[in-house]
């Protein structure tokens, strides 16, 4: 019997291989966190030994940006980038609309920051994440450390009266020690089961006093790239989802109907 582990490496690095052929000399790239964007890494530095491809990395976690000096990528910060030609990244979920769940590496903030400041996001991932609803995968909401136990009760409040299955609100650990994210704060995995409307929950969760960023990614992913387990990929694009009817287009019309 075929390692499952085996498997999953298989496909996570057929993905990454897929998009490192979407760089291009003189591109600026926003590097995802993961173990399907350390495949990325690992593939951006077999080109760049193997073609000379020349390109700058802007990390969304130190992990990333440990594993790229490492392999020899030549690394920036954002604020000196300032705007990205192309992020890659992985995910814990995505959907038919390409809509995700990330942040289960903790990196979701310094990951949407990147996201949305890069003319294109593109995601890779196995075949393992792919959904029809989101939600099954903890969500993740990067919070302030003042007021943890009060940010806690009124999410879970708030959840109470939103299309979601569930409404526990769980502080992510390290043994017994609260996690710390990169920017200095912790996590809270919101065990929903299913997501009814990721565009409202994500615009909801946001007003919580004591919330940074969620990890719902709607309306950013330009690009999911699969990985399967005998090394073949598929693509999906934000040309093959159905379009939004005008009158859905706003993002805010779920809070203006009320």
């Amino acid at each position: 019997m075929s390692d499952p582990a085996t498997k999953a490496d298989i496909a996570k690095s057929a993905a990454a291989k897929h998009a490192a052929a979407l760089v291009k000399d003189g591109m600026k790239i926003g590097l995802g966190t993961g173990s399907t964007a350390a495949w990325l890494i690992k593939h951006l530095a077999d080109r760049q030994r193997q073609e000379n491809l020349r390109f700058t990395g802007v990390p969304t976690s130190l992990q990333t940006a440990d594993l790229a000096t490492a392999e020899g990528l030549m690394l920036t910060t954002l604020d000196q980038a300032k705007w990205l030609d192309l992020t890659i990244d992985g995910t814990d979920e995505f959907d038919e609309d390409l809509s995700l769940v990330k942040g289960g590496g903790g990196a979701l903030l310094r990951e949407k920051i990147v996201a949305t400041a890069s003319d294109r996001m593109v995601v890779i991932a196995d075949d393992t994440k792919r959904v029809s609803t989101l939600g099954a995968f903890p969500l993740p909401v990067e919070v302030v450390g003042f007021g943890l136990s009060t940010t806690l009760m009124l999410l879970e409040e708030m959840l109470e009266g939103l299309d979601v299955t569930g409404n526990k609100a769980i502080p992510r650990m390290v043994g017994d020690d609260l996690f710390f994210t990169d920017e200095g704060h912790h996590i809270i995995d919101l065990h929903l089961g299913r997501i009814g409307d990721a565009r409202q929950l994500s615009l909801v969760l946001n007003q919580v006093p004591g919330v940074v960023e969620n990890g719902l990614f709607v309306d950013i992913c330009d690009l999911v790239i699969t990985g399967y387990a005998d090394g073949t990929t598929s693509e999906r694009g934000i040309e093959t989802v159905a379009p939004l009817r005008a009158e859905e287009n706003n993002v805010f019309k779920d809070l203006t109907d009320a």
